[in-house]
């Protein structure tokens, strides 16, 4: 896949009273937006969304990598580990994140879809439930959908669930939340040999791989 140009912006994200930061990438003639919900512990350093997330540059769509805790809320979290299992929190701070895009100069007009990860996946699903008029379409990764198993079926977004074949347990999780998806365009991918992070050589590219393709197909203009 070809490197593209990319415009690279650091933003600030004004949502629920506080300020989030993020990283925007806009590729030249970008024909959509995917917001990423990182998981438990880690932000928008990510090393392995942003892999993925310049996959999606390459295949022309843009970007937006946020904070779902604010400086202050990520120091008492590394010492509690609770927030990041806060769902109804990060899920208000995803759809706020939504809202910013679809007012931002940078990405007004794009069509947007969201990327979640563990617990971001949750964040994630809950926000398509909220804002159903502005989410196109939602890819999981590793992702525990299970905990927005009330708001699954009130999802209106071609939802892509990706899950590692040997992460036994979370497969079992995203089986159920497949069910609870009362969508016509819904898909659970069980890659093999991966395990939760998708580790193992080449696993992440197929995640990469996958996850484009389902943006390319449900963001278009």
């Amino acid at each position: 896949m070809a490197h593209r140009t990319v415009q690279h912006d650091q933003v600030v994200i004004q949502t629920e009273g506080l300020t989030l930061e993020g990283d925007l990438q806009r590729p030249g003639g970008a024909t959509g937006l995917v917001i990423f919900a990182h998981g438990s512990g880690s932000s928008r350093h990510s090393s392995r969304n942003r892999y993925v997330a310049r996959n999606l540059n390459d295949a022309g769509l843009a970007t937006l990598l946020f904070d779902l805790l604010t400086g202050q809320e990520d120091v008492i979290d590394r010492q509690t580990r609770e927030l990041r299992f806060d769902i109804p929190m990060l899920s208000a701070r995803m759809a706020g994140a939504v809202d910013w895009a679809q007012k931002a100069l940078q990405t007004e007009g794009l069509r947007i879809g969201l990327f979640g990860a563990s617990t971001g996946a949750a964040a994630a699903l809950n926000a398509a439930a909220e804002r159903p008029a502005s989410v196109a379409a939602v890819v999981s990764r590793g992702g525990r959908p299970d905990l927005a198993a009330p708001n699954l079926p009130r999802v209106k977004a071609p939802t892509r669930l990706i899950v590692g074949g040997e992460d036994g347990p979370v497969i079992g999780m995203n089986r159920e939340a497949y069910d609870l998806l009362d969508l016509e365009n819904k898909d659970l991918t069980i890659v093999p040999g991966a395990t939760h992070l998708f580790e193992e050589p080449g696993k992440l590219d197929e995640v990469a791989r996958l996850t484009a393709e389902w943006f390319d197909r449900f963001l278009q203009p």
